[in-house]
């Protein structure tokens, strides 16, 4: 029967190709490469190897819109049209939908969307690995008896190394997820008077690193690690009131201590001990400004973390977060969100680069989207941060007029619903008031321009809509059509944990 089945498929290609050749555009590049396309799908096997290491990739904030808005960057600095270009994620070969609302907030937060990936279990808003059952925001009291066992914590028992990357601060809420349980998010280095069974989340980075259940951990945050007044490296200041030097205390202890490249550069990296690396007070540079900063990239950390988690025979899981692609969406400014977009792309290509598919199961995603926007009609190759130009008449370029608006001004391609870059600004008698600017090119591709937006909002929101994930590796085959944002876990989970080794 299988053979009969087998006979049958080639048949039907064979006819499909011969009756392709009747078509008038057969010839066309566009049918040529989906017909290649259709074929690398049909020959498509799923890979159910156990996952000897876990790689989970996270850009705050970059929904299906803000990934749309990197993939055109990222393409027109290479010289493309923009459209065409693929991201080295979009290759994966399995990918679906998430929902990414949280148990008690439609547009939801990054500590509980991340907590959901790490634990299987949606959250509660601003709270990190807690029960939604019990666990109420701000309440410390809710911690103790509604704890979540984290995916870390399930792959350090089975004898695995565990990482954490981030170009956040390393006690944000995205990397904090794969270690600290707490009520508030914002519990970086101290707790409410009051809370005394409860620990902060830096304390609780330490303890988990003491613990042996995180073995590296590189990103911002320096000054949550440090005494109140105390000096850090690039003359900063410590936050913490209760007087601990967890830096000290971790390189007493045996722990690795990295504060800029030459110390990075110096890390042994043979997987015998524990490594913080610290790059910054706070969160660590945007991609973008990088270049007066004396700190690792996104790439430098992902590449270092593999290397040195890969020493352990049992394997490894590792979270990779690209923080700040969620803060210049946040500032409402979209060129810095496209170039940390671009890095965590490259980050996640080295990861490929480093692992083999047949037991590394990568996983690339967001926590969320943002309230981004995309104006039309734009011809083809529009710059994507600057205005929409018109589409050229038989032509596949754009050409070289932008489209007007009603008021006869030109637009850009991304806006905003809400932000700092709001056409209303507060008038003195506290109403609100405003028109659009006749924009040039010149000032709509500046660096510092931010988008035009409708509501005026210090911060630009989070939106609730759907994100994407990619996957390739064991039992990436799973990630198919909409999913709930906590089954990210269970994948991992059964790849990693539950899979009977082939």
């Amino acid at each position: 029967m299988k053979q009969l089945a087998l006979a049958t498929t080639a048949l039907a290609l064979l006819l499909g190709a011969a009756h392709a050749q009747d078509l008038p555009q057969a010839s066309s590049t566009w049918y040529t490469d989906a017909q290649s396309a259709l074929q690398a799908q049909l020959a498509r096997q799923p890979n159910t190897n156990r996952a000897k290491n876990v790689i989970l990739f996270v850009a705050d904030g970059n929904g299906v819109g803000t990934n749309y808005a990197i993939r055109l960057f990222a393409g027109q600095q290479q010289g493309k049209l923009g459209e065409e270009h693929v991201l080295p994620y979009e290759a994966f070969p399995n990918l679906a939908l998430v929902k990414t609302y949280n148990v008690n907030a439609q547009t939801p937060d990054s500590a509980p969307t991340a907590g959901s990936m790490n634990t299987g279990v949606k959250q509660v808003f601003n709270t990190i690995n807690l029960a939604p059952e019990g666990a109420v925001h701000d309440e410390c009291a809710t911690e103790a008896d509604n704890a979540l066992t984290t995916f870390a914590e399930i792959a350090s028992e089975a004898g695995k190394s565990v990482g954490v990357v981030t170009s956040a601060r390393i006690t944000h809420a995205t990397p904090a997820a794969v270690y600290a349980k707490t009520a508030n998010r914002d519990w970086e280095d101290a707790v409410p008077e009051g809370c005394d069974s409860s620990r902060d989340i830096a304390t609780q980075l330490f303890d988990q690193m003491q613990a042996g259940v995180v073995d590296l951990a590189f990103g911002g945050g320096r000054r949550y690690f440090a005494p109140t007044g105390v000096n850090t490296e690039e003359g900063g200041k410590g936050h913490r009131a209760d007087g601990r030097n967890l830096i000290a205390e971790a390189q007493e202890a045996g722990v690795q201590y990295a504060w800029n490249t030459e110390t990075f550069s110096a890390l042994n990296l043979d997987g015998s001990t524990p490594i913080l690396g610290l790059f910054e007070d706070s969160h660590m540079k945007y991609e973008a400004d990088r270049t007066d900063a004396d700190e690792p990239s996104l790439a430098d950390m992902t590449r270092a973390a593999i290397e040195y988690l890969k020493t352990n025979e049992n394997g490894f899981y590792l979270e990779i977060e690209s923080g700040r692609v969620d803060h210049a969406n946040h500032d409402g400014n979209a060129y810095r969100a496209m170039v940390d977009g671009v890095a965590y792309a490259e980050a996640v290509a080295i990861a490929d680069e480093l692992t083999d598919d047949e037991d590394t199961l990568i996983i690339v995603t967001a926590d969320h989207e943002h309230a981004i926007a995309f104006n039309g009609y734009c011809g083809r190759g529009t710059p994507i941060l600057g205005l929409c130009y018109d589409v050229a008449k038989g032509q596949v370029k754009h050409s070289e007029e932008p489209v007007l608006a009603a008021d006869g001004k030109p637009y850009t391609v991304i806006g905003y619903l809400n932000g700092a870059g709001s056409l209303m600004k507060e008038q003195t008698d506290g109403t609100f008031s405003g028109s659009r600017p006749d924009l040039t090119q010149e000032e709509a591709v500046d660096p510092e321009y931010l988008q035009q937006a409708l509501i005026p909002t210090s911060s630009e929101t989070h939106s609730g809509e759907d994100v994407a994930v990619y996957a390739k590796g064991p039992f990436a085959h799973l990630f198919d059509g909409t999913i709930e944002q906590n089954f990210i876990f269970h994948v991992m989970k059964h790849a990693a944990m539950d899979t009977a080794q082939n």
